[in-house]
């Protein structure tokens, strides 16, 4: 059914139009493609050999930051965010970390309901961090796993 792999560069341009289409607020292409300069971890969901969904995270230290992830619209509630959480997961304890930490918009129910899913748990509330046109509060959430 779905197929996990690493992020190659040449399916960047793909995964940011992903992104343009799912993120209320999505990064902008420098931001995107600068992220994966830095050495960003980011793995890819695909069906029948085309791209449904990424997922981009870093590990410092022994923590594992969760920055993106979207499926496309059509595949969402299918399983391949799951899959797609399920193997950053895997791959940030192979990295050695022990606790993973996501922001979430506060208004998205949907998102916050699939975290909990994982046993993320809330920590915080950081106020006014999303901006421009649709503006919200960060739920701040973490999942121990080491």
């Amino acid at each position: 059914m779905f197929k996990i792999s690493l992020t190659d560069s040449s399916e960047l341009e793909k995964l940011y139009e992903i992104e343009k289409n799912t993120n209320p607020s999505p990064w902008s292409k420098k931001n995107f493609y600068s992220s994966f300069e830095v050495g960003h971890k980011s793995l890819v969901c695909k069906k029948d050999k085309k791209i449904i969904g990424f997922i981009i995270f870093s590990i410092v230290n022994r923590e594992c930051h969760l920055l993106s992830i979207a499926v496309v619209r059509k595949f969402q509630r299918s399983g391949a965010g799951t899959i797609l959480i399920e193997s950053m997961i895997r791959q940030s304890k192979v990295l050695g970390a022990k606790k993973i930490f996501l922001e979430v918009r506060s208004k998205n129910k949907k998102a916050i309901s699939f975290y909990k899913k994982f046993n993320f748990e809330t920590d915080a509330i950081r106020a006014n961090y999303y901006t421009g046109k649709t503006p919200d509060d960060a739920i701040l959430m973490s999942l121990n796993i080491g």
